[in-house]
């Protein structure tokens, strides 16, 4: 059976004895098994990541950013191998595994123009003689640990900006499909980066404590759940680590009476299906404005959903394939349970999907909820799987509050014509990232991608110039070259100094 070990020092290693089962989600058999970590692995990789960093911080921005230009390519002549590997491990189908590659791909690009992004500031004659300028300085060691459902996309958002910057990056990805992550880190060192720049460490919770205590990491950049991103997030700050955690997510679409319907319904059947609902920008919550709307909406949804088309992932004409793991089924059916528990009306049931021939995969069709109320824990929790949800609303105001008073607040968005509604509803609602007649907002790689409230912990979000600012640290220099000797026989030297 294959092995997955780690990456360090530009080279596989294995560790000990444990190891986690990587599945094939099409089938429910093990397909390979990946070594899980301990903290003397983490400590090899910190070590090479110490000797390289130096150096590599000293290497100009122009040539760290040609490194970036050939991994670009590299990763392009490889896109169909890496999007097959991707569906395999994960579940999605072949044409959304190379949309994962592809947005990562798209910050990589970003950071080819790091020369640009890490210039500093500079005030000429700020004082008598004085000059004022700042830098940007790599932190260091960084670390990204990140969750299964992107594992091309979100590694690359993490690892570019960091490597770009001058940092030495050590990958900690999900257990559940982790040969991408190690084949990205192969195409970066056949790019040209020196060993030990990046390196990838696979485990679970004993792995990412270890990277959370270990005092030579600057920086820990982290995306998965809300309760692991605050855990991660108050360790990491604890032990003196910067810390971005992206947590979970509920994201909400308001549908106006003025919207094309059509175009919402074929929006929600991509935004909430596709990949199988995994997606912390899914958007799982559709919010009709009047039961007219909602009616409507329903009346067109319905047969939409019950056309939709489960496969596995080299399926060229599915929708959406399996689930990632048979554990992670179980919970979206048993969330489906509690749904119809708590009153809500099961329009559209996908518990008895079962896909002919591959009737052990992890494979869930698509479910829609109706009449969901705000207090039902169905909805107050992320289900991370193929189930939308409509809450019926009044009016505006109540439309805008349902996603304002949600404990997450990654993404929303609203469907209407009426420009000074989306207006009002962009200034207005309480959350990180809005759509206006886009029902997966995810920021262009040169913007900044992060939620608000429990859908993110820290100071900066990912990728963009946000992005450079968290992986970089910044220095301030105050310069002055006197004309001649100093005068004798003054107290200025022991004022505090002003620019008067």
């Amino acid at each position: 059976m294959r092995q997955i070990s780690h990456v360090i020092a530009g080279a596989s290693a294995s560790s000990g004895t444990r190891t986690g089962e990587v599945f094939s989600p099409a089938s429910g058999e093990v397909q390979a098994r990946v070594s899980l970590g301990v903290a003397a692995d983490l400590e090899r990789a910190v070590v090479a990541a110490r000797t390289a960093q130096p150096a590599w911080a000293r290497v100009n921005p122009q040539r760290r950013a040609r490194v970036l230009f050939r991994f670009k390519e590299l990763v392009e002549a490889n896109m169909d191998a890496l999007a097959e590997l991707l569906a395999s491990e994960h579940g999605k189908v072949v044409a959304d595994a190379r949309g994962d590659i592809q947005r990562g791909l798209d910050v990589i690009e970003f950071c080819c123009g790091i020369p640009h992004a890490l210039k500093g500031e500079y005030t000429q004659g700020a004082g008598p003689g004085i000059d004022v300028y700042s830098m940007r300085q790599p932190v260091g060691i960084g670390a990204g640990i990140t969750p299964f459902n992107f594992p091309a996309m979100i590694p690359m958002w993490m690892f570019g900006p960091a490597i770009a910057c001058g940092n030495a990056f050590i990958l900690k990805p999900s257990e559940r499909d982790p040969s991408v992550p190690n084949r990205l880190a192969e195409l970066m060192i056949e790019a040209g980066l020196p060993e030990g720049i990046l390196q990838v460490v696979h485990g679970d919770k004993e792995m990412v404590d270890a990277i959370l205590d270990h005092p030579a990491i600057g920086a820990v950049s982290f995306v998965g759940s809300s309760d692991i991103a605050q855990y991660v997030y108050a360790r990491g700050a604890a032990a003196g680590k910067r810390v971005q955690a992206m947590g979970g997510a509920k994201n909400h679409g308001v549908v106006m009476p003025d919207a094309d319907l059509d175009q919402v319904v074929a929006d929600l059947c991509g935004a909430a299906f596709g990949s199988a609902g995994e997606r912390c920008m899914a958007l799982p919550v559709v919010v009709p404005v009047g039961d007219r709307t909602a009616d409507a909406l329903r009346e067109r949804l319905v047969p939409a959903i019950e056309a939709l088309r489960v496969g596995v992932p080299g399926d060229p004409d599915a929708h959406y394939g399996p689930v990632v793991t048979a554990i992670h089924k179980k919970r979206i059916e048993t969330w489906i349970r509690i749904g119809v528990e708590e009153g809500a009306e099961l329009v559209v049931d996908g518990r008895d999907f079962i896909l002919q021939g591959h009737e052990n995969g992890f494979f869930i069709g698509p479910s829609l909820f109706d009449h969901v109320k705000p207090a039902m824990e169905s909805y107050r929790e992320e289900i991370f799987g193929p189930v939308l949800q409509m809450v019926r609303a009044p009016d505006f105001e109540s439309a805008l509050a349902l996603a304002d008073r949600h404990q997450y607040g990654n993404g929303v968005a609203i469907f209407t014509r009426n420009g000074h509604a989306a207006r009002e509803f962009a200034s207005r609602v309480q959350v990180g990232m809005v759509g206006i007649n886009v029902p997966i907002p995810v920021p262009v790689a040169y913007h900044s991608f992060g939620g608000w409230k429990r859908s993110g912990f820290g100071d900066h979000n990912q990728h963009g110039m946000e992005g450079v600012r968290f992986w970089t640290r910044v220095k301030t220099v105050t310069q002055r070259w006197p004309d001649g000797m100093a005068p004798t026989g003054t107290t200025d030297a022991f004022l505090i100094p002003t620019m008067d």
